[in-house]
């Protein structure tokens, strides 16, 4: 290969270093232009490193960000690590060293993968979570919280995991184990650090609809936050002084309510059961605290479980006596921890009911021949068997029935919301200490600000002490502190790994204050986030807790905008091939090959038969071979670096916007990058001279190749508008064909240079320094497309003898009508089809047809 031949890895690190000496991408804050700020999700420095699916959100937002920054925006493209969580701790305790040691071990092996693929982040702006001068800020935000009521302590039940010694989420909790580990975990009632993220439950929703987000991200909020209209309606318990009490969004069908349902959890249930019953709800009530929320959720839909207390409310409205049952599809989360069933019209209520022979009570008419003791009518209907209230539509009885339990003091109007409030701390070492103390005598008070950060101790040991207590408790000398000049004990729980992504878009605005966590007027320049890029598995969780605090930081004066991320964009998954033989071994891409013929085999890890001709090299077994989610266990994992060492980073970063719709799931091919490869060498040649290394000579651009740059500029550009960032390779790659090895111009070459550089960085700007440039391309002014270049010369128009479709023809496209009609008669077909005839009428419809009626 000639030494002037294409190969990235002669200038792709040179420039990378040049764009980091001269600060190409350093974001600065300049009131005559407009800002644009552009952020992926940070990552998690994990300890497998970035595999080829990390870098699409990476590659879309530095494409926008290089785009914004050359059509003269202020452009702020940062970059930073989510550093604080258990996975860490994991690893220290089974290698022996300590979590930070191995997360900046991590985060320099990350830094340097993203580095090699020439991002143009601002690398000055760098945050790490876990560094005591990001979470001091983290510690100063908290206080806000505490300050305006929303941080508080309180006994819940909670997931305990002995085996990590932490406590878990519920959706970290199936069958009564750690879904990551198979750890046994148990029930305990803990004094927990929550936040009242309810308090903003009604905002949190409304203001989704100011958001430029993907409908079903919104939907899958509103879901989540949960709001519903109904009433609580109180159901005295019979022979007793007392009353519990339910939430109901249907108060039109009480008249149907024949049995009553509580969590095995509510606080009644002790007293509501009877002798008889005793043993048979206190077994029910322990099997149930074995399952998680999210599982008993799920078991709604399946088989109903429930015992009788074996004592009875009154219904308010009837004054008929109703069954108490407990049920485990009842949730104390959710409303009042106790429901009214109506089994003719919820379809969850009649199945309970026909397992255990309740009675089914139609209250809401039905369509004719429908029968409610065989299957639930949910559908509209106006209320039947109700008494006075019989005829009315559901809105009319919602509101006629509540007026009546209002005036009766029975019930009342309410709003409910499935949201909870946040559960915020964690019994383990590697997170964000919480700026607390506890004094003797009982009280718990805040650290003083001007005492912060309270740092994270080093300790030895990573695992709860022997009494129970958190990891910190092991630092003795830190434990112990004072208050006020009193004896205190410093709060020994951690914040969870979420604390620190809540607000980190804000630090990169100002991330070298020593004041505050940052300037107003830097949150005012930059702020909201512009175009915020990440997975779709952060719909909920991240993004409701980033907004929520967003939110308490408005209401305190800290930000000037209600929602912290204006446009919000899910990239696909990029999945991988996996190979698998019969016996369930997993085989890398390198050990197997693709062979003559296919044949059978059942696995041991399935059900169904494969086909294949994919075969083991070495055994010469066959594999059956698929699309998975990239992991190390199933040896498909792909390392970028892999890819650059073979292909350059510019082939790595226009394939993968060239896979398919940055929205969609598509699987990794190799073969794909070698394409893209062979097309920047393409450009490569279109520039240089392989055997001199000397620029081509620039020619005149001919009208076929003025068109498709011009077709390309205008792709390139609306495609980054809307993110659609695959076609745009395509008009370049139309270009570069219809060039056919010929430099044009100057100043078309340099266009075409402008829009290849937000996708392929290295290879423009070596191309453009060729030039004569001393300035990088990336400061650059962004190409406008001609309109009039887009259209053709020529027409292609149809010619019709009949109504019959006989020829087409080319025509200048100021052709006159005579013109046409003369160039139609000359088609040798046309003319076939006029011979003989006498034409009655000539129609010409200008740029479309000749019809020629005979």
């Amino acid at each position: 290969m000639s030494e002037h031949a294409f190969d990235p890895a002669t200038y792709e690190a040179r420039w990378q270093a040049w764009w980091e000496e001269q600060g190409t991408f350093r974001a600065v804050e300049d009131p005559t232009k407009p800002k644009f700020y552009g952020l992926c999700m940070f990552p998690y420095p994990s300890g497998a490193g970035l595999h080829v699916g990390h870098p699409e959100s990476y590659t879309a937002v530095d494409i926008v960000c290089r785009y914004k920054r050359m059509t003269g925006h202020a452009v702020l493209n940062p970059m930073g690590w989510d550093s604080f969580g258990l996975p860490a701790e994991r690893a220290a305790v089974r290698e022996g060293r300590h979590p930070a040691t191995i997360t900046r071990e991590r985060i320099a092996h990350f830094k340097h993968q993203l580095q090699r693929l020439g991002f143009g982040f601002d690398w000055s702006r760098e945050v790490s979570t876990c560094e005591v001068d990001y979470y001091r800020w983290t510690q100063w935000l908290f206080l806000v919280l505490h300050e305006r009521g929303l941080a508080y302590l309180e006994d819940v039940p909670v997931w305990w995991c002995p085996a990590q010694g932490t406590v878990l989420a519920n959706e970290e909790v199936v069958d009564g184990r750690y879904v990551e580990t198979g750890d046994l975990v148990e029930r305990r009632v803990m004094k927990q650090w929550m936040l009242r993220i309810t308090a903003y439950a009604q905002r949190l929703l409304e203001d989704l609809d100011d958001l430029d987000w993907p409908e079903g991200i919104k939907e899958q909020q509103r879901n989540w936050i949960g709001r519903s209209e109904g009433a609580e309606v109180d159901f005295p318990i019979q022979g007793a002084d007392a009353h519990f009490t339910v939430y109901t969004t249907r108060p039109d069908t009480l008249f149907g309510a024949t049995y009553c349902v509580l969590s095995p959890e509510h606080p009644l249930v002790a007293t509501l059961a009877t002798d008889a019953q005793r043993a048979a709800v206190e077994a029910y009530v322990e099997a149930a605290g074995n399952k998680s929320e999210l599982e008993r959720q799920k078991a709604a839909d399946k088989e109903k479980t429930g015992v009788f207390t074996g004592s009875f409310a009154v219904n308010p409205l009837t004054g008929q006596p109703v069954p108490v049952w407990i049920a485990d599809y009842v949730l104390a989360s959710y409303g009042t921890g106790a429901i009214m069933a109506v089994p003719a019209h919820d379809e969850r209520d009649h199945a309970f009911a026909r397992a255990f022979d309740l009675p089914i009570v139609q209250v809401i008419s039905a369509p004719e021949g429908h029968d409610v003791q065989a299957e639930a009518w949910a559908g509209a209907g106006v209320m039947v068997n109700s008494g006075r209230f019989d005829g009315l539509d559901a809105a009319a009885g919602k509101a006629a029935v509540t007026d009546q339990l209002e005036a009766e003091g029975t019930g009342r109007r309410k709003v409910n919301y499935k949201l909870r409030d946040w559960l915020f701390s964690r019994q383990r070492y590697w997170g964000e200490p919480f700026p607390m103390v506890h004094t003797a005598d009982g009280r718990v008070e805040p650290v003083a600000r001007e005492a912060l950060p309270v740092e994270l101790p080093h300790v030895d040991a990573f695992k709860p002490t022997e009494d129970g207590r958190p990891p910190l408790a092991r630092a003795t000398d830190w434990l112990h502190t004072t208050h006020e000049g009193e004896p205190a004990l410093r709060e020994t729980n951690t914040m969870p790994q979420w604390a620190g992504s809540c607000w980190y878009y804000l630090r990169y605005m100002d991330p070298h204050n020593t004041a505050l966590p940052f300037a107003p007027e830097k949150e005012r320049y930059w702020g909201p986030v512009d175009l915020y890029i990440g997975g779709v598995e952060h719909a909920v969780l991240h993004l409701l807790y980033a907004r929520f605090w967003h939110k308490v930081f408005f209401d305190a004066g800290l930000v000037h905008t209600k929602e912290p991320f204006q446009r919000l964009f899910n990239q696909g998954m990029i999945l991988a091939y996996a190979h698998r033989d019969a016996d369930g071994k997993w085989y890398g891409p390198d050990e197997v090959e693709q062979r003559p013929g296919k044949v059978r085999f059942t696995p041991s890890w399935g059900t169904d038969e494969v086909e294949t001709d994919w075969f083991a090299k070495a055994s010469g077994a066959p594999v059956s071979t698929f699309v998975a989610k990239m992991s190390k266990s199933r040896l498909n994992v792909v390392d970028p670096l892999d890819v650059v060492d073979r292909h350059g980073a510019d082939a790595l970063r226009i394939y993968e916007m060239f896979m398919g719709p940055l929205e969609q799931q598509k699987p990794w091919q190799t073969s794909g990058v070698e394409g893209v490869s062979r097309f920047l060498a393409r450009v490569w040649r279109l520039f240089v001279d392989q055997e001199t290394g000397d620029l081509r000579a620039f020619g005149d651009t001919s009208r076929e190749v003025r068109k498709a740059l011009h077709a390309a500029i205008k792709e390139t550009t609306e495609g980054i508008a809307a993110l659609k960032l695959n076609t745009p390779v395509s008009k370049m790659m139309e270009l570069v064909n219809a060039c056919g090895g010929q430099l044009p111009a100057r100043a078309d070459a340099e266009d075409f240079l402008r829009i290849l550089s937000v996708y392929a960085p290295h290879l423009a700007e070596e191309l453009w320094h060729r030039l004569g440039h001393t300035t990088s391309i990336a400061h650059d002014t962004w190409p406008s497309w001609d309109e009039a270049a887009l259209v053709d010369d020529t027409l292609t128009i149809a010619v019709q003898v009949g109504g019959k479709l006989r020829g087409t023809i080319e025509v200048p496209r100021t052709a006159s009508k005579d013109e046409i009609l003369a160039a139609a008669r000359a088609d040798a077909n046309v003319a076939r089809f006029l011979e003989g005839q006498t034409i009655r009428k000539e129609i010409v419809v200008p740029g479309r047809l000749v019809n020629f009626v005979v």
